[in-house]
């Protein structure tokens, strides 16, 4: 697992995504990016003993940065990407890239999911949470849910279920 915990994990894409959001917002020098990241390490994540997770998020974000835009142009069509504020188009970009080119073994996608969500309550706007969930559900949608099947499958309700003999009683 990329030798992090799940709580540096959260830190790691907390690290990214602020620094993304410098590298967006002060005009998309890439030759600058290396200098914000080191300086948002040291300044937020100096107790985090193994940056990997934080290099590897940024890369593959960068990497794949034109695809990924498209895809958000794609999902949320009544947003153009310049009108996105740059947090949730940041947010967004590395939600994306966990959810399509990232290792599902290591990261499911909810999980991928959930985690952008977390960011965008916790560094957008009022409305951010619900905007990246709208736009990663509709991507997750579109692709047919993958790792959907994963999990352990749901128990069938029973007759002993009370909540499963109510739910067809319409009776008052």
């Amino acid at each position: 697992m990329w030798g992090c915990t799940l709580a540096s994990r959260h830190l790691s894409r907390s690290v990214a995504m602020q620094s993304l959001y410098e590298w967006d917002f002060r005009g998309r020098k890439i030759e600058e990016l290396p200098t914000v990241v080191d300086r948002n390490i040291k300044e937020f994540a100096s107790g985090l003993e193994d940056t990997t997770f934080i290099h590897q998020l940024i890369d593959g974000t960068i990497k794949h940065v034109n695809e990924i835009d498209k895809i958000i142009e794609k999902a949320a069509p009544q947003w153009p990407l310049n009108q996105v504020a740059v947090i949730d188009r940041n947010v967004l970009r590395i939600g994306l890239f966990e959810l399509l080119f990232g290792k599902r073994d290591e990261v499911p996608p909810k999980v991928a999911i959930n985690e952008a969500i977390e960011l965008a309550k916790s560094f957008g706007g009022e409305s951010s949470g619900k905007f990246v969930n709208g736009v990663l559900g509709t991507v997750y949608r579109e692709i047919g849910e993958p790792g959907k099947d994963d999990a352990p499958p749901a128990k069938e309700k029973t007759d002993e279920d009370p909540i499963a003999k109510t739910e067809g009683d319409n009776t008052v």
